[in-house]
This record gives C-alpha cells, structure tokens and sequence, in this order.
C-alpha cells in the first residue's frame, strides 16, 4: 500500500532548467545595456561553465563573471545582474503540465506528499511560495535540513520516512536524477520514478522502477498498487 509520494523539486516539479537559462540571459543583457563590453552568447556560456563547476545553487556567479571579464566587481553591473535575474527567473517559474493536478489528486486520496531536495532551504522555500505550493506537502527537506546530499547519503530518505510516518515500501520517490534520486531511495527501500521529463543529461537507462513522461502518469501508479 502506497501511503506517500516524495518528489524531488528542480526539474520534477518545476522547471529549473528553463528558469535558469531566462534568468542568465536577462542579467547578461542588463549587464551590457549598464556598459559591460561582452559578447552576449560567450558570457551566457561562461556562466553556465562556472555553474557545472560549483553547483547550480551558487550565489556569487555573477561577482565570479564580473571578475572574470574586469578583474573587478562593479556595483552597477552586479545590480543590473541580479535585479534582472530576480525579475525573469519569477516571470519563468513555473511547474510542469499536469502537476497541481497531479498533488490534488493524491491529496484527496489521502496519499501524503513530501519534497526532499538538495536545494538550500531558503532557495528551496522561494521557488514553492513562488509557485504557490507552501500548504500543499506534508515534509520539506532540503540540504540544511539534512545536513547531506541524496547519495552518497541515505539519510536525507530515511528522515522523510519518519516525519511521513510510513514504512520504506509504503512510499515511492519521484526525481530526475538517477543517481541521487533513484539510488538514493533505492537504497533504503523506495520504489522509484524517473522523471524523463525533466531530465537534461539524455539518460539512457535510469535504473528505476517506472519512467514518466508526464507527472500524472504517477497518479495511475499509485492507483495501480493501491488496488485491493
């Protein structure tokens, strides 16, 4: 009996790649109309390169790229940066097709919802509050709850399945990353779902139990197993 669905956030619930990819050229763009002398497409490129390098969550990006092209941080080129990246990337936030419905159904069906993300938590809180979602999960853990990562670490799982109060093979897990959310959970007992959907590193073989091309499709498994 499946009485939980734990999903990951960027990328399963909501867009975090298209977020990202609006939010640099906007501050690229504000960057130059403040005076910055950059090429447009060699600066978006050497961002996302820093980002691969030092994470996605990353808050200096821009002082980095600034240093990078002046030797110097200006004041009035970061805040040209930052204030069009805050304006696009909240213009651009957005979930999937089919997610709301999807939390609303397994809400009425008395299936408790969790998000467990290595987002730092106040990152993490901004995109849900942003996306109107904050009364809708049950548990919120991110990395400064758990103080890990999904893998190597099972601990971020197992802390989810006791504040859900469930057992390991009463929940399932939903991610884009195979090797975090889908051996992470596997780990400890969880069945899982590859998000394909939101999955940028063209996975050929995710390992887990169910792939989605549409959240919903998580609906009809839940259903599926709970069958009597």
């Amino acid at each position: 009996m499946i009485k939980a669905v734990i999903f990951d956030l960027d990328n399963t619930l909501l867009d975090f790649k298209k977020m990202k990819e609006y939010g640099v050229h906007a501050a690229v763009s504000a960057m130059i109309e403040a005076g910055l002398d950059c090429d447009e497409d060699e600066a978006y490129e050497y961002i996302f390169e820093i980002y691969h390098k030092k994470g996605w969550e990353y808050q200096l990006i821009f002082d980095d790229f600034l240093k990078y092209k002046n030797c110097t941080v200006s004041n009035k080129l970061l805040a040209a940066a930052i204030v069009a990246y805050r304006r696009a990337k909240e213009a651009s936030l957005l979930v999937y097709p089919n997610v709301r419905r999807t939390l609303i159904h397994l809400i009425k069906h008395g299936i408790k919802i969790a998000v467990v993300s290595d987002a730092p938590s106040r990152e993490a809180w901004m995109r849900i509050y942003y996306l109107n979602l904050h009364h809708v999960f049950d548990v919120v853990l991110t990395f400064d709850d758990t103080k890990e990562h999904k893998p190597p670490s099972p601990i971020p799982f197992k802390m989810a399945l006791k504040q859900l109060d469930i057992n390991s093979d009463e929940a399932i897990m939903v991610g884009d990353w195979p090797e975090r959310d889908v051996v992470g959970a596997s780990k400890v007992g969880i069945k899982t779902v590859f998000a394909r959907y939101g999955d940028t590193s063209d996975v050929k073989d995710s390992g887990a139990d169910w792939e989605v091309d549409d959240i919903y499709e998580v609906v009809h498994i839940v259903d599926e197993l709970n069958v009597v």
